[in-house]
């Protein structure tokens, strides 16, 4: 394999590889600025995270997790908490003055948990 995200050891899994290149490939065309940032969405099969990047300058403004103290102890299924973890992120970035963002879905499908995050951000007040 050509192309090493980061460490691609030859035991990663297909899926992964294939993910890792969606990224990469969104990379390209997707760019978080000051006035715009970047929202980038990482996921397990237990938790979630949310960085929202100011590429430019190679920041993170903000940061948002299932792992968080405000939302380790909530009740529900996956998708429950990746809305509660979207309405926090929207939460914090009005409170920071972040209006705008770019999504960046991280190679993930725009489906289950990711749409339940970004649709709870909508909602919350981002415009995407």
């Amino acid at each position: 394999m050509a192309f090493t995200y980061g460490k691609v050891r030859k035991r990663t899994a297909p899926r992964t590889v294939a993910r890792l290149r969606r990224h990469r490939r969104v990379r390209k065309k997707v760019m978080g600025t000051a006035e715009r940032p970047r929202v980038v969405v990482n996921r397990t099969t237990r938790h979630m995270w949310v960085q929202v990047i100011d590429d430019t300058v190679g920041h993170t403004l903000l940061s948002v997790s299932t792992l968080d103290p405000s939302l380790r102890d909530a009740e529900g299924t996956k998708t429950d908490k990746a809305r509660k973890v979207g309405a926090l992120l929207a939460e914090r970035a009005k409170a920071r003055g972040i209006q705008k963002v770019v999504f960046d879905r991280g190679g993930y499908r725009y489906a289950g948990r990711i749409a339940a995050l970004a649709d709870s951000a909508r909602e919350g007040g981002l415009e995407f």
